[in-house]
């Protein structure tokens, strides 16, 4: 019972927190321990006498390594795929990197055993707990990635904004026009409420870039039919962050506090909300399709993102971590 009223005060702590503000990271984190909490409290609960919870347990502890393993081979495939259709980059290796970061423990583990050099089940434990712990930030970003994701649309905004993602010469891409389609779409969804939002388009100019993106984004949207006048240009920014101030300044110079929706690609939307939240603006945000086979490799690319971005928080607990199992052999005399 107690693992009930520990994951029900958890998971009713993420749905105030959710109420107040859904732009919170954390939110996640606090959705994914209450379900934990609360799977665990169901896996408990079984009927006495029956072997239904061992059972689950002793499938869940066989399936697990074959798991990770079919995971590791998905990314390692994936990988490769990204290789070979968008180019060589250090993005597009993170879904590689990743899956063979998955075998580690396994290699590790088969050189303890044939070697019996114990130190090497030590550094197996530290690089367990490590990943441990990042593979539950991860699976709560995702988790709450998705939930972010299924919240409607609240039409009524001020603006419509979308974030630049690259050109192919003085083209969009396909993943900006997936962008641009969607940004379209809610636009006639508004005029046909009787609103007439502006739709902002954000994207300076790249050094390898003929015109700026606001520019061929503008092109692009006039050309699938959205009136000239409606379309205000953000021609400056290089980043996400930078979409977001410089857009605000425009859009304060005619209103005080402009509600706005913000467009990205689906992978984006949760990252792209924090940014908003943490300059304090009336912002939610929707996502476009993305190709599955480029989603891997973009979701991956994004929790690195903001992993990085709380570098001090998540270093500490990763050093800690990896520090417990030399620290427990030590106090227990050392490896015979």
């Amino acid at each position: 019972m107690i693992l009930l009223l520990i994951g029900l005060a958890l998971l009713g702590f993420c749905g105030y927190r959710f109420r107040q503000d859904r732009r919170r990271l954390s939110n996640g984190v606090y959705l994914l321990l209450g379900l934990i909490f609360t799977g665990l409290w169901m896996l408990q609960s079984g009927a006495p006498g029956t072997e239904v919870p061992s059972f689950v347990i002793a499938t869940i502890a066989l399936l697990s390594p074959l798991l990770v393993l079919l995971l590791a081979g998905f990314l390692i495939v994936n990988g490769v795929t990204m290789l070979r259709r968008e180019g060589f980059s250090v993005a597009n290796l993170l879904s590689l990197v990743a899956g063979l970061g998955l075998l580690v423990p396994y290699v590790l583990l088969a050189s303890a055993m044939l070697t019996q050099r114990y130190w090497l089940a030590v550094v197996l434990g530290s690089f367990s707990l490590v990943a441990s712990y990042l593979g539950f930030l991860f699976t709560s970003f995702l988790l709450y990635s998705y939930v972010y994701g299924r919240q409607k649309y609240q039409p009524g905004m001020d603006a419509i904004v979308v974030h630049g993602a690259g050109l192919s010469g003085a083209d969009v891409t396909p993943l900006l026009a997936s962008r641009l389609d969607k940004a379209a779409d809610v636009f006639r969804a508004e005029v046909r409420e009787g609103r007439s939002p502006l739709l902002v388009v954000s994207g300076g100019k790249g050094s390898d870039e003929i015109v700026s993106e606001a520019e061929a984004m503008c092109a692009y949207l006039v050309d699938h039919g959205i009136p000239r006048e409606n379309v205000m240009l953000e021609d400056r920014s290089t980043t996400t962050l930078e979409n977001l101030e410089y857009t605000r300044d425009l859009l304060r110079a005619d209103t005080t506090d402009p509600r706005m929706v913000l467009v990205t690609s689906n992978f984006h939307i949760l990252r792209t909300a924090t940014f908003a939240r943490s300059l304090g603006l009336d912002a939610e945000v929707i996502g476009s399709h993305t190709a599955r086979y480029y989603l891997p490799s973009a979701i991956l690319r994004e929790f690195a993102a903001v992993t990085v971005e709380h570098k001090w928080l998540n270093g500490t607990v990763c050093l800690i971590l990896a520090a417990l199992p030399p620290l427990v052999v030590w106090a227990a005399g050392g490896i015979s």
